[in-house]
């Protein structure tokens, strides 16, 4: 998702706003709001958003017991008042993401949806002074990760680049003591060396994963806000509140940014852009290694985060399988650099016969498999992994579904509208 035209090339053109509304309205006819309606509305949503910042507001959420609805609340209002600002930048400086015969929209859509949803989200926490020694190194190597992505928005750059700066975030990390306790310590530096590697496995393979999904209008987007929903869920029942409120700010600020991006009718606005979808999942995956999500019992802990992450953990794999056996990649820089769409929205989209199926699809599959975690607060050990062995037949049953059903409608190789 990377664009052609400079900010001197756009500015050499009519206005691109008016270009896009001319032409939605010559295809769809639907109209966009006017630049006064854009305007006056985008005052009054950042009226709202400062009119939360009043102390007397913040306290009567912290009083009544909900502070996690005011930071769901802040991250929201913020993001979603962001969002037209960063969709107006998009077009005024030329970060715009070009359509071709890859990819489905038809107008250059702006790629700075993720500066809003991560301003909201930054925002949401530094008004409720959520902040600990850990979350600040977090945070600067998602705001690292976020410039890299930025960078690749406005000018492409290799994907082997790409994974040396997650790389590096990724050590920033680990450097500050978040690593999963998968093998136990009873190994010595075995344990430690093997829960490191793990640890990157994961955050990279998520961070990655996120950014693959955002490939549908309200796809990432919608995944980050059910995943922070279900992480948030279990952060409380494990009495982690602190954890709870920095999923629910990554949840506030994903739906603020969800109505111009996945709308029922016309294609989207605004775009996550590789800043977006890879902060959100490099955000995501390092509260999953942070948080401990279940008590006295090693095993549901584990297969709690797996079960929320299930649908990405899955669609990595499947596409890793898939590539390798059929020739598609034959090495590792084959397989980082390779960009194509054999994804399961993809497959979902063909065998349903539409891209907005294939997201609600998913959405269901994510809801289904994040209840199963929340179930896991309690749960025996031979409950977690009948757990993990449900989740693996529904994805088995998915695959064989979508196989089928890509084959009888012949619509394997389609362009669906």
């Amino acid at each position: 998702m990377k664009h052609a035209f400079s900010a001197k090339d756009i500015a050499s053109k009519a206005s691109p706003i008016t270009l896009v509304v001319a032409n939605e309205e010559e295809t769809t006819g639907q109209t966009n709001w006017s630049p006064t309606m854009h305007w006056m509305h985008l005052l009054v949503l950042l009226a709202v958003s400062i009119g939360l910042l009043i102390p007397q507001v913040r306290n009567f959420f912290l009083i009544s017991g909900h502070r996690w609805a005011y930071v769901m609340i802040v991250a929201f209002a913020v993001s979603f008042s962001l969002n037209p600002v960063c969709s107006w930048l998009g077009f005024k400086l030329g970060i715009l993401d070009q359509p071709d015969s890859r990819k489905h929209h038809r107008y250059a859509t702006p790629l700075l949806g993720g500066a809003a949803v991560f301003t909201g989200f930054l925002c949401a926490l530094l008004f409720n002074g959520i902040f600990s020694v850990e979350l600040g190194v977090i945070l600067v190597a998602s705001f690292l990760l976020f410039v890299v992505g930025i960078i690749d928005d406005v000018r492409e750059i290799s994907a082997g680049i790409k994974l040396v700066s997650q790389l590096g975030c990724t050590l920033l990390v680990v450097g500050s003591g978040i690593i999963l306790r998968v093998i136990p310590d009873t190994f010595g530096a075995i344990s430690l060396a093997g829960n490191v590697v793990l640890t990157f496995m994961w955050i990279i393979g998520i961070t990655n994963a996120m950014n693959f999904f955002d490939g549908m209008d309200g796809l990432a987007g919608g995944l980050g806000a059910l995943i922070s929903f279900f992480l948030g869920i279990v952060a409380f029942q494990t009495n982690q509140p602190f954890l709870g409120w920095v999923a629910v700010a990554m949840m506030g600020g994903c739906l603020g940014f969800l109505p111009y991006n996945f709308r029922i009718k016309g294609q989207a606005r605004i775009f996550l852009g590789d800043a977006g979808s890879t902060v959100i999942g490099f955000l995501l995956a390092c509260i999953a290694v942070y948080g401990e999500w279940a008590e006295a019992n090693p095993i549901a802990a584990l297969v709690s985060p797996i079960l929320i992450f299930w649908i990405l953990i899955f669609d990595m794999v499947h596409i890793t399988v898939e590539r390798i056996l059929t020739g598609k990649v034959l090495n590792f820089r084959q397989w980082i650099e390779y960009v194509g769409r054999d994804h399961l929205h993809h497959r979902l989209a063909n065998a349903l016969g539409g891209r907005k199926k294939s997201v609600l699809f998913i959405y269901l599959m994510c809801l289904c498999l994040g209840t199963s975690a929340v179930v896991l607060r309690n749960a025996r050990t031979v409950d977690a992994i009948l757990l993990i062995v449900q989740a693996s037949i529904i994805v088995i049953l998915i695959t064989v579904l979508e196989r089928r059903g890509r084959y009888a409608n012949g619509t394997t190789k389609q362009e669906l509208d």
